[in-house]
């Protein structure tokens, strides 16, 4: 029922020692986000542990006419998360996972991490679909869209959320589903953080087992004829293998040769979901035409699949994202975008590409708000470094490597990798129609713009 309570309430007399103000023994740690560009100070931080609490915190903000943001992991590159002299709703507390494995359904906090979600699953050999750093928050991926190993195969993040408890702006908490309030529930699959706080997520999930997961890596000298090889191989590939390539520097692994190590590389991997068996006689047409310098093959759970990434973007350092969607990636995109990977200004930096469909491209476009189904290939210019004063430099190439990707874009972005200011509040991300539906969506629930520290949708529908 959407029955807000009238009367709002101080959270210092609701939280008490959880709600944190400057100079608060708890404010700087809560504050901070994994993006360690953002270094932003709240007039308060919310540690909310129910729905009931956000509710109130919210009401609040708004009889302070305070600003809002809402914290679920902090793991977004634009540090949406935290605001300059707002309220920030902090959900880490609620991160519980409870997991009915004969439904195949699992119901996650608002706070919780991939983490969470993946130990609660696994050990009943059950998974959903999601990103591929494990600290990342489970919130914001899933209204973002939610990409990772088993996209191709069952689909995005956002399509697994079977109901979602949303406290919106004016405190009132409420169920969207298929069955209630359907146009919020369309809109908080793929369109981001703007319509309320969700608290509590419904999800469906899939069976998993062991992974074959092998990555071979090549000089970048041969990195084109290796890119042609990709293509032609992940265009073709079944929907139980997913494959991904990334230019970054090649580490110290004893796996890499030496003569590669701390130089510039290609590095190719490919995950299979299918029979374990099947495993290495599907992989290897991807490596048969042009083998690699050196290659890793193992078997992985999907867990430990999961936790590969999380060492190297640890919090506290500085990132800038910049994407795009590709059409192809014939000789003349896989150039620029070797081009782009000779100019890698940070030995932690990465171009990060993948071919997509599959399940993706299966769902009917009019189903959720996410956008771009179609798309082909995603490439992500990942910049990474720890000197503040070096921020423009490594800026500057992320913008410039998609920049050389322009002839051959197919157009949008995701919108968990936006970063730069210029599109926010633009149709960039969503295309005329949908932005319109969604900021139609956005001047029911949130009509006075509370949820505005985001890639924000305006509730003004008049203004686009």
């Amino acid at each position: 029922m959407r029955e807000p309570q009238s009367k709002s309430i101080d959270p210092r007399s609701l939280l008490g020692g959880r709600a944190l103000f400057p100079g608060d023994e708890q404010y700087d740690v809560r504050r901070r986000v994994w993006n360690g560009m953002h270094d932003r100070q709240p007039a308060m931080i919310a540690r909310c542990g129910s729905a009931a609490e956000v509710s109130a915190v919210l009401r609040w903000a708004r009889s302070e006419g305070l600003a809002v943001s809402v914290r679920g992991g902090g793991h977004n590159v634009a540090g949406s998360a935290v605001a300059d002299n707002a309220v920030m709703v902090d959900l880490a507390l609620l991160n519980a996972v409870g997991v009915d494995p004969v439904a195949m359904i699992a119901v996650a906090g608002g706070g919780a991490l991939l983490r969470d979600l993946d130990a609660a699953t696994t050990t009943h050999g059950l998974a959903c679909p999601a990103g591929v750093v494990s600290h990342t928050g489970l919130g914001g991926l899933t209204l973002g869209g939610g990409y990772g190993w088993l996209a191709r195969k069952w689909g995005l993040t956002c399509d697994h959320l079977a109901a979602a408890e949303v406290v919106l702006a004016d405190g009132a908490i409420v169920e969207a589903s298929p069955d209630g309030h359907e146009d919020l529930f369309w809109a908080l699959r793929g369109g981001g953080g703007n319509f309320g706080v969700v608290t509590k997520f419904t999800l469906r999930l899939r069976k998993v087992g062991p992974v074959v997961h092998q990555t071979g890596v090549y000089a970048l000298a041969r990195a084109a004829e290796a890119l042609a090889a990709y293509a032609g191989f992940a265009e073709q590939q079944p929907l139980d293998l997913h494959t991904v390539g990334a230019l970054k520097t090649a580490g110290h692994h004893r796996w890499i040769p030496e003569r590669l190590r701390g130089k510039p590389a290609l590095f190719l991997t490919a995950g299979w979901f299918g029979p374990e068996a099947d495993g290495p006689g599907a992989i290897a047409p991807l490596f048969r035409s042009v083998p690699p310098d050196g290659r890793l093959d193992q078997v992985l759970s999907y867990a430990d699949l999961q936790a590969l990434g999380d060492c190297s973007e640890p919090a506290g350092n500085r990132y800038f994202t910049k994407s795009c969607y590709l059409s192809d990636l014939t000789s003349a995109p896989a150039a620029a975008l070797v081009e782009a990977g000779h100019e890698i200004t940070s030995p932690l930096s990465s171009i990060d590409f993948e071919f997509l469909r599959g399940a993706i491209a299966d769902v009917p476009d009019a189903e959720s708000a996410f956008p771009n189904r179609s798309a082909p290939y995603i490439v992500t210019a990942s910049a990474q470094w720890t000197d503040a004063g070096e921020d423009e430099t490594h800026a500057q190439w992320s913008r410039q490597a998609v920049d050389r990707l322009s002839p051959w874009q197919h157009g949008g972005a995701y919108v968990n990798y936006v970063q730069d200011v210029r599109h926010q509040g633009t149709t960039h991300l969503y295309g005329d129609n949908r932005y319109h539906r969604l900021a139609t969506t956005k001047s029911c629930y949130d009509p006075e713009n509370v949820f505005r520290h985001n890639q924000n949708i305006s509730p003004v529908v008049a203004a686009h």
